[in-house]
């Protein structure tokens, strides 16, 4: 199954956090914050402005990214978690 996010909306996999433990103790993964980065894996088509006037995305698939802590919406596909949100959500762009 694919998804194809419309105008402005971009399909995010987040990034696996590296485990830590410190001083012997293991942390359930229940406790642990998610990571807020991810790679871009689709994009819409842009924002159409009410001039009609459509915005190119500023993000391309493949492109590692970073967002808000609260931001988009979770969703599983085929057994796997993807993040769906506004191109706004995100922070930048990691290189």
């Amino acid at each position: 199954m694919s998804l194809k996010p419309l105008g402005d909306r971009v399909l995010v996999k987040r990034v696996e956090a590296a485990e830590e433990v410190r001083g012997g103790i293991v942390i359930p993964d229940t406790a642990k914050e998610k990571p807020q980065e991810g790679e871009v894996v689709a994009t819409g088509e842009g924002r159409v402005l009410d001039s009609g006037q459509k915005v190119a995305m500023s993000v391309k698939a493949g492109d590692k990214v970073l967002f808000g802590k609260y931001s988009g919406t979770e969703v599983k596909l085929d057994e796997e978690e993807y993040m769906i949100m506004n191109e706004g959500e995100i922070l930048g762009i990691i290189e």
